[in-house]
């Protein structure tokens, strides 16, 4: 091979990688996803793919065949959820979805103003309480009619393939560490992705009438 074939080689290897730099720009950059406030999202064009980040409106949210449709807003920016936006997403329910959850949401509006999910990814911080002072299960059992309403905290084991999700009827099941009774949890909020069968968890709610527990917060055991 002469010098000058070797030269046109080489010109024709360089403009290969640069035709291939270019086309991996432009896919890439067409696939990306723009990260945007809800405040942002509100307003941007329905053709633009966004990833917005906020947390889900207290009972907002709606179940129905595999659909999930719930508002977001910015707890930082909007503590007074204000401004929120609606989201669709048909990818089913995760356990950890709930009130007040940090959703991150990616996607593309449609023509009504509803950010339609590709990808939905939920966040909660773990919640750690100690123990002491709180009733077993058996202890809660034991008192019957005496606490039911009253606000009450209680410790157990999650029941191993009991969680499920927020539409349930019901959220988990604890157990006695010692006498394995159980209880039905009811809890309407976001479940740490820490929480799994056989965590150790302290509830804060109060029994109710027809036996389950109204939870109002689910943490970890410090």
């Amino acid at each position: 091979m002469n010098t000058k074939t070797k030269r046109r080689m080489i010109v024709v290897t360089g403009i290969i990688v640069i035709v291939a730099v270019i086309v991996l720009a432009v896919v890439g950059g067409s696939s990306a996803a723009k990260t945007v406030s809800v405040a942002e999202a509100r307003t941007i064009a329905s053709d633009t793919k966004i990833q917005v980040t906020g947390n889900v409106v207290d009972n907002s949210f709606e179940i129905g065949n595999s659909t999930l449709t719930f508002d977001i807003y910015d707890s930082a920016a909007d503590p007074a959820a204000t401004s929120t936006l609606h989201v669709r997403y048909d990818g089913g329910v995760s356990a950890t979805f709930g009130n007040e959850v940090t959703a991150i949401c990616t996607g593309k509006k449609d023509a009504s103003g509803v950010l339609v999910c590709s990808e939905l990814v939920t966040k909660c911080p773990s919640k750690y309480e100690s123990a002491d002072g709180s009733l077993s299960i058996a202890d809660l059992l034991g008192y019957g009619d005496a606490v039911i309403d009253k606000p009450v905290k209680v410790h157990g084991i999650v029941k191993t393939g009991s969680i499920g999700t927020v539409d349930a009827d019901q959220r988990f099941i604890v157990q006695d560490q010692e006498s394995g009774q159980e209880l039905r949890i009811m809890f309407q909020d976001a479940l740490a992705n820490e929480i799994a069968d056989g965590s150790e968890v302290v509830l804060t709610g109060s029994l109710s009438a027809n036996g389950s527990f109204a939870a109002t917060v689910v943490a970890l055991e410090a």
